[in-house]
């Protein structure tokens, strides 16, 4: 998607990294730009605003459209600060192995996404005899503009982005898990990237999406534009500043990865965050999950290709442009959302970042025009 709705700030309509001239890293994007240019990654969203005090939404990543918990694909972890609630983590960690979609949530709704998708696998003909589920759910803290005690999100809400979950662009900013979501002091949200490999290097796809939810002191492709507008962490010295909160990561690929090179591949999603400016403070958790959706190493499998480690390197970059975009993305593309504090009444906004003010900042150093 490279539009969307308006802009709060000025009134021009929200855009995407690259429309303002923003082209993180040498490698290119896909079609899309976004996770589903992996072929099979399908993504579906929903996104709660209800009243003066909702603001929150689901983001369900599927690896495929087939019965995940049959067909289990290879998946690694890493985490940079463990400050959250990734339900499902350390059988993913033991297992190396993905058997149930990620749904990605506010942090008080992860006990009611689980019990959803379990659900909704244990319904997946052929599993009718299951008894166990490792059902993999991610989150972020929303309060800041969400009513997050009032746990917005049923598990109808969960069952209908699985369901409604399809290939094809992914809609940014605002939407989904991101819908209250704040990132360095302006509106954060969900975003997406990805990058395609040369042929010379394998000619794989890689594909990102962001949740973000934490702070720092902006970069965007290596111009300070927190410092410019203001906005960064520690900026008067006795101020926490935007830094706490927390970011979840996905990142999807069909090159044949074991669950180790999985999880070497995942790590390098810090490096992209690192990029944007990420303080990784002591109240962020950092998240990021990495899987293959390669046919050849599915499980249940007796062996599998494997791509030589001396042959990762090229998918390291292409992790870190892309986790790079895709939070680039999510801001570009977030609109302002307003509500009500429901203890004091008290408005609350979080607000776009001013893309009219970004574009003269970046023209003023000399980024090119989109």
């Amino acid at each position: 998607m490279s539009g969307g709705g308006p802009d709060a700030v000025g009134g021009a309509a929200r855009c995407r990294a690259r429309a303002l001239g923003l082209r993180p890293g040498i490698f290119p994007p896909g079609a899309l730009n976004a996770i589903t240019d992996v072929a099979g990654v399908l993504v579906g969203q929903v996104t709660k605003r209800e009243g003066e005090f909702t603001r929150t939404g689901v983001t369900a990543i599927r690896p495929h459209g087939g019965n995940l918990f049959r067909e289990r694909v290879p998946a690694g972890l890493a985490v940079m600060n463990g400050f959250g609630k990734l339900a499902g983590a350390t059988q993913l960690q033991e297992l190396g192995e993905l058997e149930s979609p990620i749904v990605l949530v506010n942090t008080l709704s992860v006990g009611r996404a689980m019990e959803a998708v379990v659900d909704w696998t244990l319904a997946q003909p052929g599993n009718e005899a299951v008894l166990s589920v490792n059902a993999v759910v991610g989150e972020t803290n929303d309060g800041r503009l969400n009513d997050i005690r009032r746990r917005g999100i049923e598990g109808a809400d969960v069952l209908a982005a699985l369901e409604g979950a399809t290939a094809g662009p992914v809609a940014e900013g605002s939407v989904g898990a991101g819908t209250g979501t704040m990132a360095f002091g302006w509106k954060g949200g969900i975003g997406t990237s990805s990058r395609r490999l040369p042929e010379a290097l394998g000619g794989f796809t890689l594909g990102a999406l962001v949740q973000s939810n934490y702070g720092g002191a902006l970069l965007m492709d290596g111009h300070r534009v927190g410092e410019a507008l203001g906005r960064f962490h520690l900026r008067e010295h006795a101020d926490k500043g935007d830094a706490d909160g927390s970011v979840m990561v996905v990142l999807a690929t069909d090159a044949p990865l074991s669950d180790r090179n999985l999880s070497r591949l995942a790590l390098r999603a810090m490096a992209g965050l690192a990029r944007t400016g990420a303080a990784f403070s002591d109240g962020s958790g950092d998240y990021a999950i990495a899987f293959s959706t390669h046919p050849g190493v599915r499980c249940p499998r007796d062996s599998y290709p494997d791509w030589p480690n001396e042959r990762m390197s090229p998918l390291f970059v292409a992790a870190i442009e892309a986790v790079e975009e895709a939070v680039l993305n999510s801001l570009t593309m977030a609109t302002t959302i307003e509500s009500r504090d429901p203890l004091t009444r008290r408005k609350r906004k979080g607000e776009a970042i001013d893309l009219g003010a970004l574009r003269a900042l970046l023209a003023g150093r000399g980024a090119p025009a989109g």
